[in-house]
């Protein structure tokens, strides 16, 4: 027995067929996996270009530095590398001939170029390690409450913003020969006046100076922003213990600083191979040459000296490729030192 209400949907259903088929064939049909065709309307498209956009506006952003690096830095590079393995004279660029390593040969020979890399490690020691010390203590003390502390840390910043001309333009005045500030304080305590620009020790130690006074507060505020990241409860762990600020610094901040400090001691050990202005500007009219003697010639002005006053491109380029081949060497034992210091924590 049907009820009339099942009669009168079983006759709607019915009727709602096509002619000729059977009541439910078309729901058979579509469950036999026949595709329900997508509707091809305004929001097709813009799905479609909203996830375009999702995939390649990332790399449309980061598109730019790739750009100016490959036709500022990764180009040069490879023609420089390309440069070092020919005898190219610059009065006459076209004129290249393929010399292989005979460049890296002449300039291993050469006693120029091992004074030079003497010169530039130990301006490097020398203005690297009392510079970062120096920097060091800047920011324990900074560290502490002071009145004024961000005037403080923009006084520190203030040699970093300076140029390296007008810098070294300052202390050339300073290490004078006749009227220098320096040798007037030499005299005042009864001690001979140095000719900064020849002596030997002198002009290394003197373009150190300019080095440590342009780059010490830099790195203050690197020290400073890694002993605020240091947590509050090592110190009062380390009071509670008994410990003083001195043996607090000594036993908690030092520790903690191990990475940065190695940070810094890179960033400075590239800065020092690379180091260029200060001692060109500080000689004067024999500042490629590192004064009469080369006494501060480092590499930066052995390659300037061979490549724009002697004209031998070829040289030149072998020794910027020497100069990169040291900073991998660098960054190597960064990479080995980082890796340990992980470890041990």
């Amino acid at each position: 027995m049907t009820s009339p209400k099942q009669a009168l949907a079983h006759s709607a259903s019915s009727a709602d067929a096509a002619p000729g088929d059977q009541p439910g064939a078309a729901g058979r049909a579509h469950g036999r996996g026949t595709p329900t065709p997508t509707p091809q309307g305004p929001g097709s498209w813009r799905s479609r270009l909203y996830r375009w956009d999702m995939k390649a506006s990332p790399y449309a952003f980061i598109s730019p530095f790739f750009v100016v690096f490959g036709a500022f830095a990764l180009v040069p590079l490879l023609y420089t590398a390309w440069y070092s393995l020919h005898n190219v004279q610059l009065s006459n660029l076209d004129g290249q001939t393929w010399v292989g390593l005979k460049n890296y040969e002449n300039l291993l020979a050469s006693d120029f170029f091992w004074n030079s890399l003497w010169v530039t490690f130990v301006i490097g020691v020398i203005s690297t390690v009392p510079q970062l010390l120096m920097a060091i203590g800047l920011a324990h003390l900074l560290n502490y409450k002071l009145r004024g502390s961000t005037v403080w840390r923009v006084v520190m910043l203030t040699p970093y913003a300076t140029s390296v001309a007008a810098a070294t333009l300052v202390f050339v005045l300073l290490y004078s020969w006749d009227g220098g500030m320096i040798n007037w304080m030499l005299d005042f305590v009864g001690i001979d006046p140095v000719n900064w620009r020849e002596s030997d020790w002198g002009s290394k130690f003197a373009v150190s100076t300019i080095v440590i006074w342009r780059w010490t507060g830099y790195n203050a505020l690197i020290y400073l922003a890694a002993m605020q990241a240091i947590p509050s409860d090592l110190y009062e762990s380390a009071a509670l213990d008994g410990a003083n600020r001195w043996q607090q610094f000594i036993h908690v901040t030092i520790p903690q600083l191990r990475p940065t400090i190695l940070f810094t001691v890179v960033v400075s050990t590239i800065g020092a191979t690379q180091l260029f202005g200060e001692p060109l500007l500080f000689g004067g009219v024999s500042g490629s040459k590192g004064g009469s003697g080369h006494q501060y010639q480092t590499l930066g002005l052995y390659m300037y000296d061979q490549g724009w006053i002697i004209g031998n491109l070829g040289k030149a380029s072998a020794i910027a490729w020497s100069m990169f081949l040291i900073l991998l060497i660098v960054a190597a034992i960064n990479l080995l030192i980082s890796r340990r210091l992980r470890k041990s924590q």
